[in-house]
Formats: structure tokens, sequence, C-alpha cells
């Protein structure tokens, strides 16, 4: 079951970066990040009463995972706005190597030869997708790639603390709180900043709507799967890179994104690294 819902949650991740780069058309990356934010906050809101029955001593860390949500999703919204989705999608999965390390070091997961060879593919495909990307002339500046980068290490080390907080609460205590303190952390970054929105993309840029949608029901699937005693955060990082062929797909057939087989190409040497890691 555990491996279902995590496969649901890389389905949806994979639509959801297509929804992040299309509502950036018509907002800024800003007006995306906080009413997505707002509209999934009120998603959540029922399990309210729910949330006050947790053990407040893990407030604390539930505030830190939200902090490395927040620099996650600035990072990635700008890389998403400026990179090719297809690109931005393969590079993701460089997330696996992050958690992997961070299961073997903390959580003391077993690293097998299997996923030593496993993550040496990972490894190999995203350096032909980044070869690939320089000999085909593009001029993308490289911080966008560091951005890519940062986000893949805070998504993992968000993942590793959605295992150790899901031993002691449940599903919607987690996302009512998480979800909570991110809407503190865009409220202050905006005052700090001086940064303006425009209050009517709430109500005109209706990709902002879906993508509430798919980030509530996916993180749900994804919490309640970390619950599962049998559940790995190396294995469920591995299971969620089903995404990237839905990115590669939507690159292709939305935004006429070029170079899709050689995309599809490096993606199966990764997802055969992965499924070679997983047996």
């Amino acid at each position: 079951m555990w491996i279902a819902l995590v496969g649901l949650y890389g389905v949806l991740k994979g639509f959801r970066d297509i929804i992040k780069k299309k509502a950036m058309e018509k907002s800024s990356a800003m007006e995306v990040l906080f009413f997505y934010t707002v509209i999934s906050v009120l998603f959540v809101t029922p399990e309210i009463k729910n949330a006050l029955n947790i053990d407040f001593h893990n407030i604390g860390f539930i505030m830190i995972k939200s902090v490395i949500i927040f620099i996650a999703w600035i990072c990635s919204f700008k890389a998403i706005k400026k990179l090719p989705i297809g690109f931005y999608g393969i590079m993701d999965m460089s997330r696996v190597i992050f958690a992997t390390a961070l299961g073997v070091i903390i959580l003391r997961e077993t690293l097998t030869e299997h996923k030593i060879v496993g993550m040496a593919l990972v490894l190999i495909g995203l350096l032909f997708v980044n070869m690939g990307k320089k000999s085909g002339g593009d001029k993308t500046k490289p911080i966008y790639i560091v951005f890519v980068l940062i986000s893949c290490l805070c998504n993992a080390t968000s993942e590793l603390l959605d295992k150790m907080l899901m031993r002691n609460m449940n599903s919607g205590q987690l996302q009512f709180w998480y979800m909570f303190f991110l809407l503190i952390l865009y409220l202050g970054y905006m005052i700090v900043t001086k940064t303006k929105i425009r209050w009517s993309m709430i109500f005109k840029n209706y990709w902002i709507l879906i993508l509430s949608i798919l980030f509530v029901v996916g993180d749900k699937a994804l919490f309640i799967a970390c619950s599962k005693p049998e559940s790995t955060v190396v294995a469920m990082t591995l299971i969620k890179q089903c995404s990237v062929l839905i990115t590669i797909l939507g690159g292709r057939l939305i935004f006429k994104e070029k170079r899709t087989l050689y995309k599809m190409m490096c993606a199966v040497v990764i997802i055969a690294g992965i499924i070679f890691a997983v047996l």
C-alpha cells in the first residue's frame, strides 16, 4: 500500500511541476507561492481540531521542516520559471543522492551493493543530461542549476524529517501545522522584502487552485506512506522519481520543448539505476 501511495505522490508531483510553470506565465513566482499556500491551508483547515491534539514538543521540528520547505520552494519556483520543465524534472532526480546519504547516515538504512550501483547509474544519467544541455547550445545561467540542487537537498532533508515526525503524529496534524507555518513564513518574507502581489490573481489564475488541490492530495498520500514502518526514506525517494516521465512529456506536448528523445534516454538511465537500487 505504501508503495502505491508514494507512486501516486510521484505522478501528482510531475503534473504539479508542469502546472507551476503554467501558473507563472500569468503570475510572479511569489504570487503563485503565496496563493498556492493560502489555498492549501484552507483545504487542510478541517484538520484544526485534530492538529490541536498534537504533542506540542514536536512543534519545533515541524517549524524546522517548514523553514526547509520554504527555502526549497523559493529555489524550485525560480528554477522552474527559467529552465525547460523536462530538464528541471531530470535534475530534480538528484534528490535521490541526497536522500540516500541522509537515510544511511541518520536513519542507519542499509546501503547495499545494489543501491551503490543504482546510485552510480543515477549520477551517470544526471551527468549526461547536463552534457546534453551544454552541447545543445543552451544559455541557461548556472545559478538556476544551483537553485535546483539546493531545492533537492532541502526536499531530501524534509523527507527525512517526514519519516521521523510521522512516528509521533498523524498525517492531518503534520499537514496542518507545516502548511500553517509556511503561510507565516511567506507573509514575513513579503513584509521584510516589501514584495507586492496582485490579489486579483488568486481568482484569475485558475492554475493556482489546481496546483493546491494536487499538493494537498499528494502530501496526504506521502505522509500516510511515511507512517508505515516498512517504508524507508531511500525507497520512497526512488519511487517518487516516476514524476520525471510526466515532466519530460509535458515539456514536449505543452511547452514544445526539444531534445525530448535525449532527455528520455537520460531519464531511462536514471530510472534503471533507481529500479536496480530498489531490487
